[in-house]
């Protein structure tokens, strides 16, 4: 069974995990202790304190950087990697070209989930709306900070350039092979609702 889970049935000098029972104890990929049940093979995760569910959020979408954006065209769902060009808390833009077929998916169908997926394979799941950013100052402040951005489509004005404000309903986290979801709290502030 230890060739299901290579990475991870593997204590941190390399030697195989420590049975204790029908327990092996072994690392995460972020230096965790945790458990196997060796009946179940279900992987026991260290306990986490809600408190610090808001950073450990954070630190996935930090870490992982290219999330996947899933949106709805008509009945078939549709995912595909995206770039955020800015990141406010758990609210993400992310700039498109008005030619590509999310455009039209999210014109039809504003709501969204972005899936964020580190290299220890935990995950941030955000779901909510995307809506058309607007405002002139944040644009300006996006194409600003973006070099790639203005490199590609030359000017603000491109009319071929939009931006999605990607609004947080809802925003779990789950720590790797863990099984369960924690439900992250949203604060509100400026960008989050």
């Amino acid at each position: 069974k230890e060739a299901l889970w290579p990475l991870h049935l593997r204590a941190p000098s390399g030697r195989a995990p420590r049975p204790d029972g029908p327990l092996a104890h072994f690392a995460s990929p972020h230096g965790e202790t945790c458990r196997l049940d060796l009946h179940t093979m279900k992987p026991e995760p260290a306990p986490i304190d809600p408190s610090r569910l808001p950073e450990l959020a954070m630190q996935v979408i930090s870490n992982a950087k290219f999330p996947m954006l899933a949106t709805m065209d008509g009945d078939q769902p549709r995912l595909r990697p995206v770039s955020p060009v800015r990141t406010d808390g758990f609210t993400v833009y992310v700039a498109s070209l008005r030619r590509y077929h999310k455009t039209t998916e999210l014109a039809s169908n504003p709501k969204i989930e972005l899936c964020y997926l580190d290299d220890g394979h935990d995950q941030v799941r955000i779901t909510g709306t995307a809506e058309v950013l607007t405002d002139p100052v944040v644009k300006q402040s996006i194409w600003d900070e973006n070099r790639l951005m203005r490199r590609f489509l030359g000017t603000l004005d491109n009319p071929e350039l939009i931006i999605y404000r990607i609004r947080p309903h809802h925003v779990r986290y789950m720590q790797e092979w863990a099984l369960a979801y924690h439900e992250v709290p949203l604060r509100e502030r400026a960008g989050e609702v």
